[in-house]
């Protein structure tokens, strides 16, 4: 008992000592048990103890139990804040590498209470336990890197699907094509067949957009042009689209609140992702059935794939159908990009994706609940706003007949094909235009004659500086001048917006350049 004070001695002594005490803990050899005085000195050593930690009790009594810490542990003095936190707390309890008397670590669990005196309440010392926990910790950590490898098959796995996906669709895209093409190059062509292989170029480059577009809206990376609507209003404008696209098999029924309230989200988006969930109720009724729209306040949305539930005000706009229903299976897979249970040719699966990366990136959730035979009920959940909203206005149609009034445009592009393609296209169309291609030469083109340009237009993903903060700049020292940004995928329009510039996405077609110059005004002074 050497090192324990002499106000302690006989207490201590008494629980060491006892008979009954010493043969229970000896026989728990699973746990090292023994007593400290008040300073930490080893008081009572127990077989568990001496198995654990190598020391018999003739070379361990009197020591300080910090010797049973690593160097690391007793630098910042962890030996010392347990017995704090033990005499203060009334226990402590925590695991960490421990040393036997071989220099080799263990991990431990451990565990420290106070011994009071029973008269007076004070301190006499600490029982404390402990128990290995090295088998179980290698257990654990064998079983988290056999889950992630797991984990990691599973990606790679959805991975393959997608690409897969994305390669397949695309052959068929291309497939068209490239034998349009081909077929516009034989000699002496009638003209009604010239029509018709080149709308067939037409139309499947619109389909290959469109399918870029649901992809970029799954992986969050489709820039959102957000506004402020009134979800009643915008459904209110779907009814006619929902009754043509559901067909008269199909019972339809609309419950919209009147105080379902506004959101701040991209409007297209959100119609597409109200149809294309139409459409999946409407395919799980072939034989026909019933399908009710609703839309009301919620507070709080429901965590994707069960997580957590999240608190706050929300707009929930469900859609229900009485169709064939899902299994769980279906359900865990049902937002995959390429995923569809119907037949070959019958759908492209992105549907339901881009209801998800729609939802996910305007801080709302997508859940969904259904059961074989039963039905289904999708609900997409987007965060309301507070402030009212007016409602929505038909905006008058450009004119589109007559000729465009010449404009002097700066074009901002890196890439040689697009820019050489796009500077082409604006001289065909009867305007000057000036290529820089970067955001550096673009400023010194600005600089040496700010009243030469009516437009920049100007890309989003260049080197050297991106197109919003070459936007910015411009705005900041010649706020007249307008900029146009395009771009058809960049991870800072995805996360942060447009910043109040008009934008005009890739792929994008005669019509669409010709309504952005239209729109824009002669500046007094450009060429």
């Amino acid at each position: 008992m050497a090192n324990i004070p002499s106000n302690q001695e006989k207490s201590l002594h008494a629980i060491s000592g006892d008979r009954r005490f010493q043969l229970l803990v000896d026989a728990v050899a699973d746990y090292a048990i023994y007593l400290l005085d008040a300073e930490g000195h080893v008081s009572s050593w127990n077989t568990g103890a001496q198995r654990f930690k190598g020391y018999t009790a003739d070379e361990i009594l009197g020591s300080h139990f910090s010797r049973f810490y690593t160097d690391e542990d007793r630098a910042i003095g962890i030996p010392a804040k347990a017995l704090k936190t033990a005499a203060e707390q009334g226990k402590f309890e925590a695991e960490g590498w421990r040393v036997r008397k071989d220099g080799s670590r263990f991990w431990a669990s451990v565990v420290i209470d106070p011994i009071l005196d029973q008269e007076d309440g004070t301190l006499l010392g600490f029982a404390k336990i402990t128990r290995d926990m090295t088998e179980k910790r290698q257990a654990q950590e064998e079983l988290d890197s056999a889950r992630e490898a797991l984990a990691q098959a599973q990606k790679m796995e959805a991975v393959g699907r997608l690409t897969g996906g994305v390669a397949h669709d695309f052959n068929n895209l291309l497939t068209v094509i490239r034998s349009s093409v081909d077929l516009l190059r034989r000699p002496g062509l009638a003209d009604d067949k010239r029509e018709r292989y080149l709308n067939a170029i037409s139309d499947t480059a619109d389909r290959a957009a469109k399918l870029t577009g649901q992809l970029l809206a799954f992986a969050r990376r489709q820039p959102l042009q957000s506004e402020r609507f009134a979800v009643r209003d915008r459904i209110d404008r779907l009814k006619q689209i929902v009754v043509s696209l559901v067909g008269a098999p199909v019972d339809l029924a609309f419950e919209v609140a009147d105080d379902a309230g506004a959101v701040d989200a991209d409007p297209s988006q959100f119609e597409t992702a109200i149809l294309n969930i139409v459409i999946n109720a409407r395919d799980a009724m072939p034989e026909g059935g019933s399908l009710s729209l609703r839309a009301c306040q919620a507070a709080g949305a429901p965590g994707t794939g069960g997580g957590p539930v999240r608190d706050g005000a929300f707009v929930a706009v469900s859609i229900s159908d009485s169709g064939t229903g899902m299994d769980a299976d279906t359900i865990a897979r049902i937002f995959e990009p390429f995923f569809t249970t119907k037949e070959a040719g019958k759908g492209t699966g992105l549907g339901l994706s881009q209801v998800y990366g729609f939802a996910k990136q305007s801080g709302g959730e997508i859940a969904v609940e259904s059961r074989l035979g039963e039905g289904t009920t999708f609900t997409l959940y987007l965060p309301r706003i507070d402030r009212p909203c007016a409602a929505l206005a038909e905006a008058p149609p450009l004119a589109d007949d007559g000729p465009i009034e010449r404009r002097s445009v700066l074009l901002v592009e890196d890439n040689e094909d697009v820019g050489e393609f796009a500077s082409n296209l604006l001289v065909e169309l009867g305007h000057q235009v000036r290529w820089a291609r970067d955001a550096s030469a673009a400023i010194a083109a600005v600089e040496a004659g700010p009243d030469d340009f009516d437009l920049v237009f100007s890309d989003v993903v260049m080197p050297g500086g991106n197109g919003i903060d070459l936007a910015k700049e411009i705005r900041a020292r010649w706020p007249d001048l307008p900029v146009v940004l395009t771009s058809g995928y960049s991870h800072i329009l995805a996360e942060e917006g447009s910043h109040g510039f008009e934008l005009l996405k890739k792929p994008y077609s005669i019509d669409g350049l010709t309504g952005i110059l239209r729109s824009r005004p002669r500046r007094n002074g450009a060429a």
